[in-house]
This record gives structure tokens, sequence and C-alpha cells, in this order.
């Protein structure tokens, strides 16, 4: 479970690094087109990712439940046809969302872009991604059915560089040598998602081909595949719907405030289209492709803490239970409120290096690093509820903070401009992290006191690191200025480093790493000569 933890983890947080590393020539290119163009492309991509949580459906996770089951029970033949009607269903599910979305491109623009006519190719363009996105996540849930994470993570970092090499090739040949529309290059780079697509199947086909030999001798020696019931393909929708709800929770935000940032900012400022496409842009594609490297840190939490909390609850282990809920929160924090503390601290050279220096932007992304400590929580506590066969509470607290993410919107925006909708997405989120805690905590009382301690300990040494980084961070700027990439660059590198290394030095020195992560970490200190 931990290798496996460890291949979905970096294969997600490089494929993420790269995936913001791409913007710094992207941006070059697209000159003064850049505004508009990200805004386009942000747009474009919040209804790519709605589209391609429905289309996917939570199957490929319920396939891979399905296969490791019939495995254990060495039906190795069942759990192949399991496979074969799954991606059947998949190869349906690609083909009725990818013609939604080309062919009712416009309506689309019309319901989510405020009918932005230059949306509607990269919306066609995206269509045809979502062709074959599906097929892709059933062979990964396959492979992950016989607990083999690396074909995974390895697809989605070649996905990630067929993809990079496509658009940056598209739009230097669009915006450099043609001198051509960014409208053209947006769409080209969205399109870029379905070369990544086919590059990553090519890597599983390639994998389980390899594979194929063992697999026809587990099928023979297993015992032979059960009738599948008629209504298989029923109950797994079941399964997975939940998943779906929830995986679309944080792109479901994304999209209202996409739909209703333009309108409501209109109500209390005076602004030109450019001028709101830019603000959106910072807040809802800039900040949150920087932030979401870290969110997904506690995604790979959530996947480890699934199958270990969905085992104890077979096993009716109740004291168990607490004690694992208690060490995923306790988890979590260890990990997400120095990362985040430290994206805020690091903000300017941060932004700078990626986006070039803006005060606005850097201001956003400090914000958002806040934020994404209640994404995060999101993340985890709702997959701790459906371990735990709280489905129905999960997608009831998502419910509620969305409606108060509605209601609240308006008076945010008027109260904080542009910054309204980051504001009314953290009161929503710290909302559902609150109902959701308190469930958990009155159905599985797990040790408050303890984790409470652990979590003060926590904020504490990430405050200590938080400190020590900006004030490097205040000396430097003020004697080498802002603007400089290559200098934000280098100082970015250092702070990463000595921040790093005050909060490892503080959680080693009082062994608060080895109440959290386990008495392991003590050979690191012996290994660094910490007493």
């Amino acid at each position: 479970m931990l290798k496996g933890s460890v291949w979905m983890t970096a294969g997600s947080i490089f494929s993420r690094v790269l995936g913001a590393i791409y913007i710094i020539p992207w941006m070059a290119w697209m000159g003064s087109s850049y505004p508009s163009a990200n805004a386009l492309f942000a747009k474009g991509y919040n209804i790519y990712s709605l589209f391609l949580i429905i289309s996917t459906a939570g199957i490929p996770g319920a396939i891979s439940k399905q296969i490791s089951h019939y495995n254990a029970l060495d039906e190795y033949a069942t759990g192949n046809s399991l496979f074969k009607q799954g991606l059947k269903i998949m190869a349906l599910m690609g083909i009725i969302f990818g013609a939604i979305m080309f062919f009712g491109a416009s309506f689309i623009a019309f319901l989510f872009t405020d009918s932005d006519p230059n949306s509607i190719p990269v919306i066609k363009s995206l269509g045809v991604a979502v062709l074959v996105i599906p097929i892709l996540s059933i062979l990964r849930g396959y492979l992950q059915g016989y607990s083999d994470m690396a074909p995974s993570a390895i697809s989605q970092l070649v996905e990630q560089i067929a993809r990079v090499i496509y658009m940056l090739l598209a739009t230097y040949l669009i915006m450099q040598v043609q001198k051509g529309s960014y409208v053209d290059a947006v769409t080209q780079s969205t399109f870029a998602a379905f070369i990544g697509a086919i590059f990553a199947i090519a890597i599983l086909l390639i994998y389980i081909f390899r594979k194929l030999p063992k697999l026809r001798e587990l099928s023979r020696n297993g015992k032979p595949a059960s009738t599948l019931d008629k209504n298989f393909a029923r109950e797994i929708f079941e399964q997975a719907f939940p998943f779906i709800i929830m995986d679309a929770g944080i792109t479901f935000f994304n999209l209202f405030d996409q739909s209703t940032f333009q309108q409501f900012m209109l109500m209390f400022v005076k602004a030109s289209k450019v001028q709101l496409d830019n603000y959106y842009s910072l807040f809802g594609f800039q900040a949150n492709k920087l932030i979401m490297i870290i969110v997904s840190l506690s995604t790979a939490m959530a996947v480890t803490a699934v199958p270990i909390l969905s085992g104890l609850f077979a096993k009716g282990d109740k004291h168990d239970i607490e004690k694992q809920i208690a060490n995923t929160i306790e988890l979590f924090f260890f990990i997400m409120i120095p990362s985040a503390l430290g994206m805020y601290a690091v903000a300017q050279p941060l932004w700078t290096t990626f986006y070039r220096y803006d005060a606005l932007g850097i201001s956003m992304l400090q914000f958002s690093s806040i934020m994404s400590i209640l994404l995060g929580l999101f993340t985890v506590l709702s997959a701790v509820l459906q371990a735990l066969y709280r489905n129905r509470l999960a997608i009831r607290y998502l419910v509620i903070g969305f409606i108060v993410k509605v209601l609240i919107q308006v008076p945010m925006i008027g109260m904080f401009h542009e910054y309204g909708p980051l504001v009314a997405t953290s009161i929503s989120m710290a909302v559902i992290c609150w109902l959701m805690l308190r469930k958990l905590y009155e159905i599985y009382p797990f040790n408050i006191e303890r984790t409470e301690n652990r979590i003060s300990g926590i904020i504490i040494f990430s405050v200590a690191m938080f400190i020590v980084v900006a004030i490097i961070n205040w000396i430097v700027f003020r004697f080498v200025g802002n603007s400089d990439r290559i200098v934000s660059l280098f100082v970015l590198i250092i702070e990463a480093i000595i921040g790093a290394g005050v909060f490892g030095y503080l959680v080693l020195k009082t062994k608060l790493a080895d109440k959290i992560l386990g008495s392991r970490v003590a050979r690191i200190r012996r290994l660094v000569k910490i007493k």
C-alpha cells in the first residue's frame, strides 16, 4: 500500500508541477493576448473537468475494487469479464459525453461562459479528449485492481509530457511563426489533452500486453468465471454515483465562479471584459494551478485512507476506526499546513517565476494558499465518510456548503470585489468540513485532545518556518527588486530548502514527527544527528 501510495503521489506531483511550468513559455509566446488567452483556457478546462468526472462516472474505481475482490477469491476470469463489460460501458460514456461537448458547444458556452463565442472551439476540442479519457481511466483502474500502481503513475507523467510538448509547439507555431489568433492557439492547447490521453493509453496497453501471459495463467489456474449478476451495471453505477458528486465538488464551486463572476462584479465595479477576464484568471486559473499541486497531496492521502477504513469497517472494529480517523487527520495537517504556509511565504518568488511579477496575483495566491487547507481537508474527510459507507451524509454536507456559497457570493464580492469568490469558497468549505468533522466525532469519538495537541504543534512549527522565510523574502526583494524571474527562481529554491529545513528540524527535535509518522522517523534523526 505504501509503495502504491508513493507511486501515485509522485505521478500526481510531477505531472502537476510540469503542468504549472509550461505556463512560463506559453505566457511569453502569447504576448499581450496572454490575459484573455489564460481566461479562455481556464473556462474551457473547468467545463472539461466537470464532463470528465461525469463521463468516467466513478466506474474505474468501482471496477478496480471489484477486480481486486474477485482476485482475492481466486476468480481472475470473473474479474476479466467484469473489466470487458466495464470497458464497453466506458467507451459508450466517452462517445455520449464527447458528442454532447462537441455538438452542444454553443449551448454549453451559453450556460458556463456567458455565450463567449471564443469558448466554442475550445469546448469542441476538449470534447474530442472526452471521447477517449474514459477508456484511459478504466485501463488504469484495471491495473490498480492488481495492486499495480506504477503503470498508472508513469502513464500520468507521459500523458502530461505529451500534452505539454504538443501545446507548446502548437502555440509557438501559431503565435510566433504565423502571428495568428490567440483563440486558435488556446484551441490547440486544449486539444493537447487528447494527444496526451492517446500516449497514456499506449503506455498502459504496453504494460497490459507485457502482463498478458501472467494474466492468462492466473485465469487458467483460478476458478472458472461465474455468471455475472444481470444487475451488475446498475449496481456499479449506484456504487459510483457518490464518487461522481464528491469528486466534482470543487469543480462545482469553480464553475459557479466562472458562470457568475463577470455579472456579479459589474454590480459593484466598472470594468471592461478584458479586466474582468484578468481578475478571474488570476484566482480561477493561475493561483488555482499552483495550489492544486499541494491539494493533490491530500488526494493521495485520501486514496490511501479509503481501503484501510473500509477494511476496518468490514471487520466492525470501531476502536481501530477511531484511531485511523485520528491518524488520517493528523497526517493531513502535518503535510498540508506547512505546505500551505510555505506557499504563502514564497508566493512572491513563486508567482514571479511562473507568471512575472503581479502584486494582485501574488496576493491572490497567498489567499488561495490558506484556502487550499480547506480544499484538502474537504477531499480527505469526504473520502473518509465514503469509506465508512456514509455516502449520503457526504453528499448532503456538500449540498449545504454549495447553498452557502450561492447565498454569500454576491455579498462577498460586494465587500471584497475580486477576492469575493475566494472568501465565499473558504467560508463554504469551512462549513462543510465542520459538519463532516462533527459527524465523524459523533459516530467515532476519536481522541480529540491528542489530535488538537499535535495539530497545535504543527501550527506553531509551521508559523516559525513561515516567519523565517518571510524575513528572508523581505530582505532579498528589498535590495534586488521584484521583477527579475531568474533571481526569483533562485530565491524560491533557497527559501524552499531553508523552510523545509526549519520545519523538519523542529518536528524531529521535538519528536512530533515520530508521534505522527511512526518510530522509523528515529532513523532520520540519527542520520542528521538530531538528539
